[in-house]
């Protein structure tokens, strides 16, 4: 008997600190333009809940929007998650953002928050058309809806009532639906934190985290907080514009520095280095697609076959230029398998500007620095051009020759494409072509000097 009251004292103290244990609650925020990245943060902070099996989640937000597919899989993910997932509107919720904030089960604001104004626009802000509108209309009334209806009867007459209303849902995107006494046919709606209180899209007013806590009944729970990984962050540096662009010009430095001084290796590695740090990011954030970066790889594969193999410049070298630039441009453009439904034309537009931007850049540096860079002493220093190798095989790069060897005749000393060597008074030297191919042990003569290399042509 004494045992067995043991046992229940034992087993009375186990449910009375379950009962006192503290909720566990997971909390992140979302304070940037809805983006993939800000996609990735939210399956990161639902599956941490999972993982740490927490009562709740508390998304705080301050945006102003962003993209409406990252937005709806937002959406869909919160829908979706077992746990209840509040929304903090932290200053602002507009757009993208309201669609999110609609999802969660409860939405609490900060003073002198805002939530509306879900029309879909493009980067310019211009109001895209109603094929637009209409999808986002649906998804703001279905998300509405979810959260549930009860049925009024009111003298003898039966209604539904929503949690939240749909219809003020839609009013958030279209200003042409009016609801009486509460917006007019010509305005776009968009909320207060008193208005949202009032009109059931917002269940209080709350200044912090602990607001929401006293205001739910939670006493002290334990907070675990999740951020963006180490990757995120630098994917996000990644995809500035401006450094794209740089990695665009690097890319095509390469190429040419390549190209001008074939086997050197540090050209083609610094523009294989800017081609993954240009396509990763956009390849996280769904940008590039598989086919885009293959396509970018044939037409390099190209330009190096027309160059190394193919005497002149023809079909080949001018569909690998193609193909790289298209590549460069479709890679900066959702599209998914050529349906840019998604896409408005100044997306296309801004992706076509930081290429051509870039290219001109590229051309400007190829032609002000190109000599200057390659005969640099830092350059030689990067590449080795005197290799111990070369040395041994009486190999001279006249790179810094100031004797007058135009005229001069010799033997190609290996096939020259348009690269090569010919070996001319005794000595082997690095020389190229003017675009021709000449066989080994053709008969050569230099014409002239160009970037450092002795230009020859062949000759009977």
């Amino acid at each position: 008997m004494k045992h067995f009251l043991s046992l229940a004292l034992l087993f009375l103290q186990i449910q009375v600190f379950a009962q006192d244990s503290s909720l566990k609650i997971v909390h992140f925020k979302v304070q940037e333009e809805i983006s993939p990245s800000a996609s990735r943060l939210v399956k990161k902070a639902l599956a941490t809940a999972t993982e740490q099996e927490a009562d709740a989640v508390i998304l705080e937000l301050d945006t102003y929007g962003g993209l409406l597919l990252d937005a709806d899989s937002i959406r869909i993910d919160i829908l979706d998650f077992e746990k209840p997932v509040y929304a903090f509107i932290n200053k602002n919720s507009g757009s993208a953002g309201a669609l999110i904030s609609i999802a969660c089960d409860k939405i609490f604001m900060a003073p002198g928050a805002t939530i509306g104004s879900a029309t879909v626009v493009d980067g310019s802000g211009q109001v895209l058309p109603d094929k637009y509108q209409s999808y986002m209309r649906s998804i703001m009334r279905s998300t509405a809806e979810s959260h549930g209806s009860d049925t009024l009867i009111q003298d003898g007459d039966t209604s539904i009532v929503y949690v939240r209303d749909p219809k003020i849902a839609e009013a958030m995107v279209d200003e042409r639906i009016e609801i009486e006494g509460l917006i007019p046919n010509d305005r776009i709606l968009a909320f207060t934190t008193s208005e949202a209180i009032d009109n059931h899209y917002c269940e209080g007013e709350a200044e912090s985290l602990n607001d929401i806590f006293k205001q739910e009944g939670w006493e002290q729970p334990t907070v675990v907080k999740v951020e963006k990984s180490r990757l995120d962050k630098i994917v996000g540096f990644l995809a500035n514009p401006a450094l794209q662009g740089a990695l665009i010009m690097i890319i095509f430095w390469g190429i040419f520095f390549e190209i001008r001084t074939p086997g050197i290796g540090f050209p083609l590695a610094a523009a294989v280095a800017a081609a993954m740090l240009y396509f990763a990011p956009l390849y996280l954030d769904g940008l590039a697609a598989n086919w885009e970066i293959l396509l970018f790889i044939v037409g390099i594969v190209l330009i190096g076959f027309e160059v190394f193999v193919i005497p002149g410049f023809g079909v080949a070298g001018i569909t690998g230029i193609l193909l790289t630039v298209g590549s460069l441009v479709l890679s900066l453009i959702r599209n998914v398998d050529f349906d840019f439904s998604t896409t408005t034309e100044d997306d296309i537009s801004a992706a076509l500007l930081m290429v051509f931007i870039a290219l001109v850049g590229f051309i400007l540096g190829a032609f002000l620095f190109g000599r200057g860079m390659m005969s640099s002493p830092l350059f030689k220093r990067l590449v080795l051009s005197d290799t111990l190798k070369d040395a041994k095989a009486g190999v001279h790069i006249p790179t810094d020759q100031s004797t007058n060897m135009v005229g001069k005749k010799g033997k190609a000393h290996t096939s020259i494409r348009p690269m090569g060597k010919a070996k001319i008074d005794g000595v082997i030297m690095d020389v190229k072509s003017m675009g021709d191919f000449i066989d080994e042990g053709a008969n050569v003569r230099i014409v002239s000097k160009e970037l450092g290399y002795w230009v020859v042509e062949e000759i009977g």
